[in-house]
C-alpha cells in the first residue's frame, strides 16, 4: 500500500490471474486520477486476465517440461555408470553424485530386505563409512506385514522417527533432519529400498517422488544384472566343481584299481561311490581324516587312495600300527630318539614323523593309543612340532595325518580310555566305511578280482566259482569283511589246484550254514572250536594252519580288534597272539 502510494496512485482495476482453480497472480491498472475505472473496464479486462493466465500456465509447463527432460537427460549418465560395474557397490559414490545434480542429497543408502522381511539390510551407502554402523536394521511391525511400499518423506526425523529407534539416534547423531524412500522392486517384489537423506529440515515434497523412482529403477535394473550375473557364476562355479569332483572320483577309482602298493578295490555300491565321493573331496585339502569301521573294510586302502590324489602325492605314505608297540615303543617310533636316550639306543634315530615328511602319517588303531602317547601325539597336532626321545630340540612336523580305528571313540573317551580334544583333533572329516555285508551287490565283483589276482601271483588261476559257492559267498554275513573274503578265496584259491571252486573249497566258517559265525569245521560233524570238544575228523585230514589262523581272525573279529581280549579267547599271550598275526598276515586293524 505504501508503494502504490508513493506512485502517486488514486485508482485501481485487478483482476485475478487463474488457471483451472489455481490462483497464479493478480493483472493490476493503475491511475494517478481518481475513478479512473468503470464496470465496463472490469468487463473488458476479465478475458485479457484469462489469456495472460493461459500464457503463464503456457509457459510454466513448458518450464516444467524442460527442467524435467534436463533431469531425465541428467539421469541418463546413470545407464553407462550402472553398466560398467559388476558390483553396485562400486561405483555407489558415482550414482550419488549424478543423482544430486537432479535430486540433492547429503547421502545415498541402498537397503535390501532380508528374507524373512523382518529386516533392512544396509548393502551400500554413498560417502565415508559411518562408524559403529549396523549391518542391519529391523523393520517396525507395520511393515513386516506390508506387501508393497510406496515412497516415505519424513520432513522431520526428530518429530517423525520414535527416539527409542537406533535409526532416529543415528540420523540424529549425522545431522540428518529430513529423508525421501523409494522402494526397489525386482520382478515386480519389493527388494529393499532407496534412501536419500538430508541434513535440512523438510527438504524433500511429493514432487520429487517421480525423479527418486527414475533414480530407483536405474538402480534396481543394475541390481538385477548384478543378481543374474552372480547366480550364472555361481552355476558355471558349481558346475565346474561337479565336473572336477567327478574327475577327481574317476582319478581315485583309478588309484584305487591300480596294483602298485596296494590292492585294487571293486565296488559299486552307493555306500562305496559315496566313500569315493567323500574322499575325492578331502583329497584336495590338508584336513586330518579319520576312517572308521569294522575291521577289514579297507581303511587302510583308502587312505592310500586319498594319498595318492592329494597335492602330497609324491611324498612318502608312512604306516604305524598303534596296537602293536608298548608306550615306549610307540612313542620312539613316532618320534624318533637321540643317542643314549635309553639303553641300547647307540645312535640317533629319526621316527614316523620325521620319515613322513611332506606326505602322510598314518595311524592305524589309533583307538588303541595309551593315554601318555595320546597327549604327546596331541601336540603333534596342535603345534604342529615334536621332540625327539632324549632330545631337547623342537622339530617341526610337516605332515598331513590320516587315523584309523574300529573302535567306537565317544564311547572310550565317556570311559576315560580316550582323550577328548584329541579325538576333535583327528575328527575333522570322518569317513566311515560301510561293513561288507551292507554291500552285497559288491561281492561277487570283489571275488572275481580277487580270483584274477591270486590267479596271476600263482601262476595257477581258478576256472570258477560254482552256482553253490557264489550262494554261499553271498549269503555269508563276513563278519571279517573284505580281508575276510580275500583270505577265504586265496585258501579256495590254493585247494582248487586250477579247478572250479566249490563250496567244499571255502573256508569252514564259510562252508558252514547253520552257524557261519561260527569256527569249526562243517555240518558233516567235525572239530567245534566255539565248543572246544574234539568231534570226528574229516576223512580226508585238516589243515592245522588254515585252522589256526581261522580261529585267529574271528577271535580277532569277536574281540572288536581288542588284543587282550582276543588272546583271551584263544588261551594265548599277547605276545604269542602278535606272532600269530604276524605268522599269517592279518592286519592288525
Amino acid at each position: 500500500d505504501r508503494e502504490i502510494l508513493e506512485h502517486d496512485t488514486r485508482s485501481l482495476l485487478l483482476s485475478p490471474l487463474c488457471h483451472g482453480e489455481t490462483l497464479l497472480g493478480g493483472l493490476w491498472f493503475a491511475s494517478t486520477l481518481p475513478a479512473a475505472f468503470t464496470r465496463e473496464d472490469e468487463a473488458t479486462l476479465r478475458p485479457l486476465a484469462d489469456l495472460t493466465a493461459l500464457a503463464l500456465a503456457h509457459g510454466k509447463l513448458s518450464a516444467d517440461e524442460r527442467g524435467r527432460r534436463q533431469r531425465h537427460e541428467i539421469l541418463e549418465a546413470l545407464v553407462p555408470t550402472l553398466a560398467r560395474a559388476l558390483d553396485i557397490r562400486e561405483v555407489f559414490d558415482q550414482v550419488s553424485a549424478i543423482a544430486h545434480r537432479v535430486l540433492p542429497h547429503d547421502r545415498l543408502t541402498l537397503g535390501l530386505l532380508s528374507d524373512d522381511r523382518n529386516s533392512i539390510r544396509i548393502y551400500a551407502l554413498s560417502g565415508e563409512p559411518v562408524p559403529d554402523m549396523p549391518e542391519s536394521f529391523p523393520l517396525a511391525a507395520e511393515d513386516q506385514l506390508r506387501t508393497d511400499w510406496d515412497f516415505q518423506i519424513v520432513r522431520d526425523v526428530a518429530a517423525e522417527i520414535p527416539r527409542e529407534e537406533p535409526k532416529c539416534r543415528l540420523l540424529m547423531r549425522e545431522g540428518i533432519q529430513s529423508m525421501l524412500r523409494v522402494p526397489i522392486r525386482l520382478e515386480g517384489r519389493v527388494f529393499g529400498g532407496l534412501v536419500f537423506h538430508s541434513k535440512i529440515k523438510a527438504r524433500y515434497r511429493e514432487e520429487d517422488v517421480e525423479i527418486a523412482h527414475r533414480v530407483a529403477d536405474q538402480v534396481a535394473l543394475a541390481l538385477s544384472h548384478q543378481l543374474l550375473a552372480e547366480e550364472a557364476r555361481r552355476t558355471a562355479q558349481a558346475r565346474a566343481e561337479a565336473a572336477q569332483l567327478e574327475e577327481r572320483v574317476a582319478t581315485l577309482t583309478e588309484e584305487l584299481e591300480s596294483r602298485d602298493g596296494f590292492q585294487r578295490i571293486v565296488g559299486k555300491a552307493r555306500s562305496w561311490r559315496d566313500i569315493l565321493v567323500q574322499a575325492a573331496k578331502v583329497a584336495l585339502t590338508e584336513t586330518t581324516v579319520l576312517l572308521t569301521g569294522d575291521s577289514g573294510t579297507g581303511k587302510e586302502v583308502i587312505a592310500r587312495a586319498i594319498h595318492r590324489a592329494s597335492p602330497r602325492a609324491r611324498g612318502p605314505f608312512v604306516a604305524i600300527n598303534c596296537a602293536a608297540l608298548p608306550d615306549q615303543l610307540l612313542e620312539s617310533e613316532l618320534c624318533g630318539y637321540e643317542k643314549g636316550a635309553f639303553t641300547g639306543a647307540t645312535g640317533s634315530k629319526p621316527g614316523r614323523i620325521e620319515q613322513a615328511a611332506g606326505g602322510v602319517l598314518f595311524l592305524d588303531e589309533a583307538g588303541e593309543m595309551s593315554p601318555v602317547v595320546q597327549a604327546k601325539f596331541l601336540r603333534v597336532l596342535e603345534a604342529r612340532e615334536f621332540t625327539r626321545l632324549g632330545g631337547t630340540r623342537a622339530l617341526k612336523a610337516d605332515v598331513r595325518v590320516s587315523a584309523a580305528t574300529n573302535r567306537d571313540l565317544p564311547e572310550a573317551i565317556r570311559r576315560g580310555e580316550f582323550r577328548e580334544d584329541l579325538f576333535y583333533r583327528l575328527h575333522v572329516f570322518e569317513i566311515h566305511l560301510p561293513r561288507l555285508r551292507d554291500r552285497v551287490e559288491d561281492i561277487l565283483p570283489l571275488t572275481e578280482n580277487f580270483l584274477v589276482e591270486f590267479g596271476r601271483a600263482m601262476g595257477r588261476p581258478a576256472a570258477g566259482v560254482s552256482f553253490e559257492a557264489r550262494e554261499l559267498l553271498v549269503s555269508y554275513p563276513w563278519p571279517g569283511n573284505v580281508r575276510e573274503l580275500r583270505n577265504a578265496l586265496e585258501r579256495a584259491t590254493i585247494m582248487a589246484e586250477g579247478g572250479l571252486i566249490t563250496a567244499a573249497h571255502l573256508p569252514i566258517s564259510v562252508a558252514r550254514r547253520d552257524s557261519p559265525g561260527e569256527s569249526g569245521l562243517d555240518g558233516s560233524g567235525g572239530a567245534s572250536g566255539a565248543t572246544g570238544r574234539p568231534g570226528t575228523l574229516p576223512p580226508g585230514g585238516i589243515d592245522l594252519e588254515t585252522l589256526e589262523r581261522s580261529l585267529v581272525s574271528q577271535a580277532l573279529e569277536q574281540a572288536r580288534h581288542n588284543k587282550t581280549k582276543a588272546a583271551k579267547l584263544l588261551g594265548l599271550t599277547r605276545a604269542q597272539l602278535y606272532s600269530r598275526i604276524e605268522k599269517y598276515g592279518l592286519s592288525a586293524s
